[in-house]
């Protein structure tokens, strides 16, 4: 990545600069912590924005510094980090969980980036992070939520493994693993599952009229289809995205996630990207309607299937190319043309 930005290539050195003009960026980023973040459905505090967006901040700083080699970029990561950790007691309310999946996701990338390299970080000031992870941000994302929309349970998976690296919890890692292969299966279809998708792990839900709930009205399974592409394409992208990010954190731990599911994600990348590409959808698919809304999701998944396994995603790439430099969705993808595009780095 320090590379192609130095040497001014494409489309890394345009990602570097969006990431770098980002209000994330900003040297003078100010952190607005919180002792409890309380967070109702499609509402709260502004602590909820505040949180996710000082998240992003300090996963943004981490970048910078790993790039510029810019030392004030790696202490303003630890600032945020810091306020955080020295304020922060709760979550609360409806979407607690998704909240600390989003928030956590982004401090769990920050801190393991800062940690590797800044010695300045260390001591009492590690601990008092690594604390408010367990305290604060464990509790939720290991909740159990089977029956909710699986965009939860993945998100909430993609912080639990990235929050197992930073704290050396190998308990915490085998269980995140264990979570992404119950419900990855059960998020996204294959012909080979049989003629209803898999239930949700764990949940309650197994009839084919409450299996058509869940999958938010659809009846006609398909090769890649997700139980939210009737819902709209930005919920799924998430979903892509968070199964990424787990299998790529894996990945680099030893454990090949993505081979296990490498023709169910492949599936699902090319089902959406073409339709939010601008494929018109047939009758059988949501009714013959889409919500094309999908963010900033499909890089990281696109640079090992297609770069590190040698498969073949037209549409995925395409898509990929149409966004670049992908920027962040402001809840917990962020900079992914920049860290991951044709990076086939080895484990």
């Amino acid at each position: 990545m320090r590379r192609h930005v130095r040497a001014g290539e494409e489309p890394w050195a345009s990602a570097y600069r969006a990431m770098s003009t980002s209000a994330y960026a900003a040297p003078d980023y100010v952190p607005h912590p919180a002792e409890t973040v309380a967070c109702a459905s499609d509402a709260g505090t502004d602590a909820c924005v505040a949180e996710r967006e000082d998240a992003l901040a300090a996963y943004t700083h981490a970048l910078m510094w790993s790039v510029s080699g810019r030392p004030a970029h790696a202490a303003k990561a630890v600032e945020i980090m810091d306020a955080w950790a020295r304020t922060i007691k709760e979550h609360t309310r409806d979407d607690a969980d998704l909240q600390t999946a989003w928030a956590g996701s982004s401090w769990a990338r920050a801190a393991d980036i800062v940690h590797a390299g800044h010695p300045a970080w260390g001591g009492a000031a590690v601990q008092r992070f690594k604390w408010m992870l367990r305290k604060a941000y464990l509790p939720a994302v290991t909740s159990d939520v089977p029956d909710y929309n699986g965009n939860w349970e993945l998100a909430m998976t993609d912080a639990a493994i990235g929050m197992a690296v930073f704290l050396e919890d190998r308990r915490l890692f085998e269980q995140s693993v264990r979570r992404y292969r119950a419900r990855v299966p059960a998020y996204f279809y294959l012909a080979s599952d049989g003629a209803l998708p898999k239930p949700p792990p764990g949940g309650t839900i197994d009839t084919p009229d409450e299996l058509a709930t869940y999958w938010f009205g659809q009846r006609t399974y398909r090769d890649g289809l997700g139980q939210e592409t009737c819902r709209n394409f930005m919920h799924v992208g998430y979903s892509l995205a968070a199964t990424a990010h787990i299998a790529e954190t894996a990945w680099h731990q030893g454990v090949d996630l993505y081979r296990e599911e490498a023709p169910r994600i492949a599936a699902a990348l090319e089902f959406h990207a073409r339709y939010q590409l601008g494929a018109s959808a047939p009758r059988w698919l949501c009714g013959g309607k889409v919500e094309r809304t999908m963010g900033p999701d499909v890089e990281v998944a696109l640079n090992h299937l297609e770069g590190r396994m040698g498969l073949r995603l037209p549409q995925t790439a395409k898509l990929a190319a149409s966004r670049r430099p992908g920027g962040t969705d402001d809840l917990f993808v962020a900079w992914e043309t920049l860290t991951h595009a044709r990076n086939p780095t080895p484990a």
